[in-house]
């Protein structure tokens, strides 16, 4: 009962945060924001759900993945976005003409 209470909980929280992320992603205006609203609370919310799940399922053994995908998502997450932003930070640099083209591809750092 109690399980179900908390379970249902989390199931909701982490849905409203998906809601958020949504949202962020039709109003912000460019990449680099939109970026920060799709990572924070969508992988928050994912585990949230993941979470609720696993409490739902009690002693399953699909709960083994359910934490392998928490784990998962923790750790592709930052990278993912880290690569992205960096990738907008640059092409936002050479459209302003700040930086050349042919130093984007040697890979020179910032």
């Amino acid at each position: 009962m109690i399980g179900d209470i908390i379970s249902s909980v989390l199931l909701l929280l982490g849905a409203t945060m998906a809601l958020t992320t949504s949202i962020g992603m039709l109003r912000f205006p460019d990449t680099l924001s939109r970026m920060h609203a799709s990572t924070k609370p969508q992988t928050f919310g994912l585990l949230l759900v993941l979470i609720g799940a696993m409490i739902r399922l009690g002693r399953n053994v699909d709960v083994g993945m359910l934490v392998l995908a928490c784990l998962f998502a923790l750790i592709t997450a930052p990278v993912i976005a880290h690569r992205i932003g960096r990738l907008v930070y640059q092409e936002q640099r050479a459209r302003d003409g700040l930086i050349a083209r042919e130093d984007m591809e040697s890979g020179t750092r910032d």
